[in-house]
């Protein structure tokens, strides 16, 4: 695989162990709370910007933009974050019991 391969499929992995951190970390705090989903975007964004700095040292003489490495696969990592966060957030919180 090419490299900018390999950093797009870091990346999708990433986005998911991001999301599954991120509904953890919201879970633990209050669910009333209004900024459950910006504690999650920040640790979204934190371990993006340690995957660039990792990969950009691992991949830095076999790309030939260095621009690529911060670009590539930006998108699919915050889409599958928040299917992956919000996905796992639902399901750590559960859903009320309605009593008739």
């Amino acid at each position: 695989m090419k490299p900018l391969e390999i950093i797009y499929w870091i990346r999708v992995t990433l986005s998911i162990i991001a999301g599954v951190i991120s509904a953890i970390v919201a879970t633990l705090f209050d669910a009333a709370e209004f900024n459950t989903f910006l504690n999650g975007v920040t640790i979204a964004l934190a371990i993006y910007l340690v995957s660039y700095y990792v990969l950009k040292a691992k991949f830095a003489n076999q790309v030939e933009k260095q621009s690529k490495i911060m670009t590539m696969g930006i998108f699919i990592y915050f889409i599958a974050w928040a299917v992956f966060f919000i996905l796992f957030y639902s399901i750590l919180v559960g859903h009320p019991v309605i009593e008739a």
